[in-house]
């Protein structure tokens, strides 16, 4: 499987959500608790079949140095996550959730996967490209498969929590400077790209507002229809979160960076969700911001969550220039809020080296 920054990558970094502009979160943004409480940093990490113990060892040693307190793993691999236990980081299994385009589940249940507006199912036209395949929140057959899964995977003593990632619908809109790359147009919500207007959501939503979709004269404008959509990922999680309460295991999600651009380009509502804790995804570059921008992020998302769970800022380290600009979107971060950064990236010696200094700079 592909991994989820294989699609932004094709956009030339260009992201998968619209910039918006720079709010006014900074009026109330600064946030000196981040001084007092401990910092705790996380890697992302894509596991090589091939690399060696010994070697993992010597880098996860190091990671523990610079402050790095656990490592999300794309995939299961035993060997990483006891070297990375070994070392005493916190191992956790990174899943794909409502994008699950496996072989197996599209030929055998079509029906779970999202529709949209024109009527058409991902599971044989997939949207923008060709890993794209979306299932239905709205379907409990779906729900139930995805605790299974978390369940299954929270089973195994070596894995110390789960991690969640494409929590949300499939995006609705574009950034501008994607359209060329993908010759189309966004200039307003197209029904190839809204989803889902499938059975089960149109009956679910009557159900609910007693109306029907189909009576709605634009539903790309309904705040009711889009409410249920919220609902129905946050239902989801929810619910995901209760299997890992029960495996006495914490649940975390990496996230689009700030909550209105969340809801408004992917239906994602995830301050309202049950975490242990958020990793907004706060690629500046994708977004066409310099790093002063990453500060914006974390202080909204860092408001509108009000203490409900902590919040890391999720950094690209492509994005940046040079390690003195890492350095700054480190502090940024660190400033307005967040309890920690996590890395997406080859984290070397001089990425370590920049997050030490900027942990340090923060807390001085």
């Amino acid at each position: 499987m592909k991994s989820r920054r294989t699609f932004l990558k094709a956009g030339a970094l260009a992201g998968l959500a619209a910039s918006i502009p720079a709010p006014a979160f900074a009026d109330f943004a600064a946030a000196p608790a981040a001084k007092k409480k401990q910092l705790k940093h996380w890697v992302w990490v894509r596991p090589n079949k091939a690399d060696k113990e010994a070697d993992l060892l010597q880098q996860y040693r190091r990671f523990y140095e610079a402050g790095i307190r656990g490592i999300f793993f794309e995939a299961d691999s035993e060997k990483h996550f006891r070297a990375a236990k070994a070392s005493k980081l916190e191992a956790h299994r990174w899943m794909w959730t409502m994008n699950r385009g496996e072989k197996e589940l599209l030929q055998k249940h079509p029906e779970w996967y999202a529709r949209n507006r024109n009527g058409e199912s991902c599971a044989d036209k997939p949207p923008y490209v060709g890993y794209y395949r979306w299932l239905c929140p709205s379907r409990e057959e779906v729900k139930q498969y995805l605790a299974d899964d978390v369940r299954n995977i929270l089973s195994k003593d070596y894995i110390d929590g789960i991690h969640l990632d494409y929590v949300r619908f499939c995006d609705v809109i574009l950034p501008v400077n994607l359209w060329e790359n993908y010759k189309i147009e966004q200039t307003k919500e197209r029904p190839e790209y809204d989803y889902c207007y499938c059975d089960v959501c149109r009956t679910k939503f009557k159900a609910w507002r007693d109306q029907a979709i189909e009576e709605l004269e634009y539903p790309e404008a309904s705040l009711s229809w889009r409410l249920y959509r919220y609902n129905a990922v946050n239902t989801i999680v929810n619910h995901l979160a209760e299997v890992a309460k029960e495996k006495k295991k914490p649940i975390t999600a990496a996230v689009f960076p700030t909550p209105e651009v969340a809801r408004r380009i992917v239906r994602q509502d995830w301050t309202n969700w049950n975490l242990n804790a958020v990793y907004p995804m706060i690629y500046h570059g994708f977004y066409k911001e310099d790093v002063r921008w990453i500060g914006d992020a974390v202080a909204e998302g860092v408001h509108f969550l009000n203490g409900k769970f902590p919040l890391y800022a999720g950094l690209y380290l492509p994005d940046f220039k040079n390690n003195q600009e890492l350095q700054q979107g480190m502090e940024h971060a660190l400033a307005n809020g967040a309890s920690g950064i996590s890395l997406f990236g080859d984290v070397n010696d001089q990425v370590l080296l920049a997050l030490e200094r900027a942990a340090a700079t923060v807390k001085s």
